[in-house]
């Protein structure tokens, strides 16, 4: 491992992050996703050397970093706003932290220029960053954290800043850089679509505790519990009771799981994988039910359609054409079903 946390405590008024543990591995993007106040900024500023732990040991390529100053660590930070010296030029930006390392302005000067044309921005050396898009500040910033060449990119929140759909595009610039360069980042958010495509790992924070933490399609197949599964965004997560010959029951409803080899307290059911007809359907699977519309809403390309079946409202995710060719109506009978191999216990 290159990075370990043992037992770090904070407390910051009432903010208080009792005693976290976390391991990061040698060029690994991990990702800590959670709400606000979570503590995922104090974290990112303790393993930086910013704020000192109230207790806890921080190890760096197996060596007690806890009490070393940032600039001992040779680790990168870049904050969300990017924090770009509005009176200096871009390249002058970029070979801030060179300067202050006693780079050669020679050599600063090529090191910059190599980076920059990594990251596209070349062209825009001279000019000052008030005249740059979002977009631009947000690769320059990057520069100018990349260009120390660090062992470890700590980054907080660095696409909050922009619009959703450049968001898209420098979610592939970062992922592609990682991968390039194989430095090491750390890198926290709110967003759980940003962290779930980025992540080589993501970290779930709640209540300032690390929740869990795995790859993103294990995290989706074993949230480690209810909490951690709404979080990330999942609908149809039901408390559920173990029955005999692989069924269960969840609000009233019988459902076939299959048979588990484990125990298991919920099931979820993706709503892509449940079909809808106004016919029933003349097949061998095991969950089939007759519904009955409540309401739906739209979500960019597909529809969320709600259905109840008894006590049990199911989301629905349908394609625009599929909920055209339903023609329903609030109240209007369907058939539902789904696949065992589709119910997720956990």
């Amino acid at each position: 491992m290159t990075l370990e946390l043992k037992s770090i405590k904070k407390s910051l008024g009432a903010f208080d992050l009792p005693g976290l543990d976390l391991t990061v591995n040698e060029g690994e993007y991990l990702v800590l996703v959670g709400p606000s106040g979570v503590g995922k900024t104090v974290l990112l500023e303790i393993i930086a050397g910013l704020m000192p732990p109230d207790a806890g040991r921080i190890s760096w390529r197996g060596n007690d970093v806890t009490r070393h100053p940032p600039e001992h660590r040779g680790f990168g930070i870049m904050y969300q706003d990017y924090a770009l010296f509005p009176h200096m030029t871009v390249i002058e930006n970029i070979v801030y932290g060179l300067r202050a390392k006693n780079v050669s302005k020679t050599e600063a000067r090529l090191r910059a220029e190599a980076t920059a044309r990594e990251l596209d921005i070349l062209p825009l050396l001279e000019r000052m960053p008030p005249t740059l898009s979002g977009g631009e500040q947000q690769r320059v910033a990057l520069a100018r954290a990349l260009v120390v060449t660090p062992d470890l990119l700590l980054l907080d929140e660095p696409l909050s800043a922009v619009d959703v759909r450049l968001s898209r595009r420098l979610r592939g610039e970062l992922k592609r850089v990682q991968e390039e360069l194989g430095t090491t980042f750390v890198h926290v958010t709110h967003d759980v679509r940003e962290a779930l495509m980025l992540g080589h790992r993501v970290g779930v924070m709640l209540d300032g505790r690390l929740r869990q933490i795995d790859t993103p399609a294990k995290l989706f197949r074993e949230p480690s519990d209810r909490e951690v599964a709404r979080f990330l965004g999942m609908q149809n997560i039901f408390a559920a009771q173990q029955q005999e010959d692989g069924f269960c029951e969840a609000d009233g409803v019988r459902i076939h799981v299959g048979r588990r080899e484990n125990g298991y307290r919920h099931v979820w059911i993706r709503p892509e994988e449940i079909i809808l007809s106004r016919d029933s359907f003349e097949s061998s699977a095991r969950n089939q039910f007759r519904c009955s519309v409540v309401d739906w809403d739209y979500q960019d390309v597909l529809v969320n359609l709600r259905v109840a079946v008894g006590d049990m409202t199911l989301n629905v995710l349908l394609t625009y054409a599929s909920f055209e060719k339903l023609d329903v109506a609030p109240g209007a009978e369907l058939h539902a079903t789904f696949k065992s191999s589709s119910v997720h216990c956990f």
